[in-house]
């Protein structure tokens, strides 16, 4: 049959294309223009996406084309970050393609991994956030949920980072230089959104009052659509990614009279609104540029999201509540409610009580911190001169709600300014979860401690005004990425024992326990592991120069630069080390590899502040010669998916060592888990659950819980600890001593003075002792490998509840109320 004449159908399958190997070599010729022989390893690279894109787009068309006929309701995924990573070797595992990939690419004498690390990590998110909005992707694809992400098309990522002199400097990642061969331009579709004006007040011919904004400043949102490929299931669910651009691209009449820069002013201001991810706030200017990137995100995708619903449903939005559900993912997303709001009053002339009847049976709220401090607010001032139509409707919210709340409480005052949205003051500013918690039907923490201190704490007085409203989604990963992806060796093993039916369900995965106890599969696990440690050890000297032995225990804490993270606490414990080796304390002690890796915000001077200390600490003891191989330290520059995917199966102890009720859940925890990987933590975020299925037996505990925690700080004495403690105190000596800033006199005193004060609220001084014995523990463990490995197994056999499926399918089951649309 000719293939322009083919159906939908038969595009949908592999047999409409030539072989793998024929696509690419046509893609070479025909679509990037390049000889085949010899041919150019970037191009080489493009082409085999192209051809794994083309498997991709027929079941990606039959995809959307199930989802609209038969999905009685859509869920849109709001997300300021997803943190996806590459997405070649992804699309291959899931497709099934992964020899007809290797043969391809043998016939130019590569192989498929390193043909994969030409393609550069999306740069797309941040941390824990965006990874998390990946996995969620993931799962909803391969669950078949009619689910659609939403995100920004950042033009640069996070950052790039470089150390120099042990500082952390920060470099452009131009992820884009190249193009991204996995993205399709929606021209079709673009959306208009509006910044500044002013809002005026008009009547309609019938006489009705009404509201609109005009005077705006406007640009323009297009889409790029990435597919994201369930595993093995016909089904290709969508991530659309907004890029800014100006609606005229080019002032012609400033240009014929000599204003040049002037000409392309506008084009260059819309544009920043998608330049960068996260662009710094420490300046006003930054301010307003993410308070516009937010709403820029939110107000394209609800125009996007109601253009579709009218194009198959009418005009009528009245039922639009009840068949679509918006899933804000933080606070950033949280403009949604008020704009749904506007487009529902200002352009389809409904009343307040209609819109908000839709408006509030269609959004849910996913909490992600326990910081007070990390809960945005916006002033008032910059909200309204940006978004002042908004302001409005954030006002009128903010009244009707105070009414429920002196209905409630009457006479209290105090509750009213407690609860109010606009926190009152000289400068008054927007509170933005209490915004997401009073215009959503749902509010969800991300693990079991997590959602209890916000009905307890943080969010106390919501939680009993609206009890209802408050459920819990531990959080999870993708096990195809996770483990069957970024440990083919462990997959191999596993799928041997128990098949392959974990990589769709990954609760089958128990079914390993009974094999901890089998002498020769602990065998096989083990040589598994130790040549996952060779690769990471390859990796890190490539990337570090530092050389890891084989025989040490590789200790990994990858993840943001963060305070209440405690990388400084990981720290401490390495100087205790060094110290005792210094002394001749190290009969029993086994070597040890300590790897730390993570960003730190480029305007968070105490985080960069600790980069540099462990950079310092690591050459010191790295150059020590009384220390050989017995410890190694390294941080490791511009962690990211893609260094996590070589990490984490190399990893033997994962440090979660937050201060207690300050993380929210973690996902590194569970990728480490997966992995074999034993976990050294704090009763903190998901670790509790993580402790509750390996077992308290295959896990090392130390430290306050999150009870404990506020009523040591009452009387909290750093300093008596330090001078009781023989162990603790000669680490303090170390660093206030000058031992890693010889000729940086005082650089490190404001993070020791930190230590010493009573105020820390991180406690780690509190913590200290309880984890060097902890530490200990895992010194004696390892000695034992044969019960070391066992305790791996059953690690990796419990992880089937920390999967993004198990989390995905409560979230469709117990917010969303949708059902999988599953291929024909």
């Amino acid at each position: 049959m000719n293939p322009s004449l083919a159906t939908l159908d038969e595009l949908s399958t592999l047999g409409a294309l030539g072989n793998l190997g024929t696509e690419v070599r046509r893609h070479l010729n025909y679509t990037l223009g390049h000889h085949v022989k010899n041919a150019d390893q970037r191009y080489l690279y493009r082409a085999l996406a192209l051809a794994v894109r083309d498997r991709l787009v027929g079941q990606w068309l039959e995809t959307q084309t199930r989802m609209a006929d038969k999905a009685s309701r859509k869920v849109f995924y709001l997300s300021l970050e997803f943190l996806i990573g590459r997405s070649l070797c992804n699309s291959v595992h899931n497709l099934d393609l992964t020899d007809d990939a290797r043969a391809a690419m043998h016939e130019y004498g590569k192989g498929l991994e390193e043909t994969a690390e030409n393609e550069l990590d999306a740069g797309l998110g941040n941390g824990g956030l965006g990874r998390l909005a990946a996995c969620f992707l993931d799962s909803c694809a391969n669950l078949q949920l009619p689910v659609l992400g939403y995100g920004i098309r950042y033009e640069y990522g996070m950052f790039h980072q470089r150390l120099e002199n042990g500082r952390q400097v920060e470099d452009p990642d131009h992820w884009l230089r190249d193009g991204n061969p996995w993205e399709i331009e929606r021209p079709e579709d673009t959306r208009r959104v509006r910044f500044y004006g002013r809002s005026e007040l008009y009547y309609d011919a019938d006489g009705v009052h009404h509201s609109r904004w005009v005077d705006t400043h406007d640009v323009v949102a297009v889409p790029f659509d990435m597919p994201i490929p369930g595993f093995r299931n016909k089904t290709v669910n969508t991530l659309r990614l907004w890029k800014s651009t100006a609606t005229d691209a080019f002032d012609l009449g400033e240009f014929n009279a000599g204003g040049y820069s002037e000409a392309v002013a506008a084009k260059n201001m819309a544009e920043q609104i998608t330049m960068v991810l996260y662009p710094n706030d420490a300046s006003e200017n930054g301010k307003e540029l993410r308070l516009k990137q937010q709403y820029f995100l939110v107000s394209a995708s609800l125009q996007d999201a109601i253009a579709n619903w009218k194009q198959n449903n009418g005009k009528d939005l009245t039922k639009f509540g009840k068949e679509n559900c918006f899933q804000l993912n933080d606070t950033h997303p949280a403009c949604a409610v008020p704009e749904l709001m506007r487009i529902l009053m200002d352009e389809h002339q409904m009343s307040w009580e209609e819109a908000w009847d839709v408006a509030s049976c269609s959004m849910a709220y996913t909490n992600h911190t326990l910081l007070p401090e990390a809960l945005e607010r916006w002033s008032v001032a910059l909200f309204s001169r940006l978004l002042p139509r908004l302001t409005e409707i954030i006002f009128e919210i903010n009244r009707r709600f105070l009414k429920e709340v002196e209905a409630h409480w009457p006479g209290d005052a105090d509750m009213k300014r407690r609860l109010s949205i606009i926190e009152e003051g000289d400068n008054p500013h927007i509170r933005m979860a209490y915004l997401s918690i009073i215009g959503c039907f749902s509010v969800n923490g991300v693990a079991a401690l997590h959602t209890e201190l916000l009905k307890s704490g943080l969010f106390a007085d919501f939680y009993e005004l609206w009890p209802e409203k408050f459920n819990n989604k531990t959080n999870g990963v993708t096990q195809r990425r996770w483990l069957a992806h970024c440990n083919p060796g462990l997959r191999k093993l596993i799928t041997e024992a128990i098949g392959d039916s974990w990589e769709a369900d990954l609760s089958s995965i128990e079914q390993l326990k009974p094999l901890a106890k089998d002498a020769s599969f602990r065998k096989k696990w083990a040589a598994v592991k130790a040549e996952n440690k060779r690769r990471l050890a390859d990796y890190v000297f490539e990337n570090t120069g530092v050389q890891f032995s084989a025989n040490a225990i590789y200790d990994v804490q990858v993840k943001r630069i963060h305070e209440y993270k405690r990388q400084l606490l990981n720290l401490l414990h390495v100087v205790h080390l060094y110290d005792r080796i210094c002394r001749g304390d190290s009969e029993g002690m086994i070597p040890r590899c300590v790897l730390v890796g993570g960003k730190a915000a480029p305007g968070y001077f105490i985080a960069k502040l600790i980069v540099k200390l462990i950079n310092n600490v690591a050459n010191v003891v790295n150059n020590d010669e009384r220390v050989g191989d017995l410890l190694k330290v390294v941080f490791f520059p511009n962690y990211r998916v893609s260094a996590m995917e070589i990490i984490c199966p190399g990893t033997e102890l994962s440090e979660q060592i937050s201060t207690a009720g300050k993380e929210a859940s973690g996902t590194g925890n569970m990728k480490f888990m997966m992995n074999g990987a034993l976990t050294i933590g704090t009763l903190d975020g998901a670790n509790i659950e993580i402790r509750e299925k390996a077992g308290a037996e295959n896990f090392f505990l130390f430290g306050l819980d999150a009870a404990e925690v506020p009523v040591t700080r009452q009387n909290y004495n750093p300093n008596e600890l330090i001078a009781a403690d023989s162990d603790i105190r000669r680490v303090m000596e170390m660093l206030e001593g000058g031992v890693f800033n010889v000729g940086e006199p005082g650089i490190f005193d404001v993070l020791l003075s930190g230590l010493r004060n009573p105020q820390d609220q991180w406690l780690t001084i509190a913590d200290f002792r309880s984890f060097i014995d902890a530490q200990q523990a895992v010194n004696e463990a390892y000695k034992d490998q044969e019960h070391w490995n066992e305790m791996s197994i059953l690690n990796s056999a419990s992880s089937g509840w920390f999967s993004s499926d198990r989390t995905i399918a409560q979230y469709a089951d117990e917010i969303w109320n949708v059902q999988p649309v599953p291929h024909a």
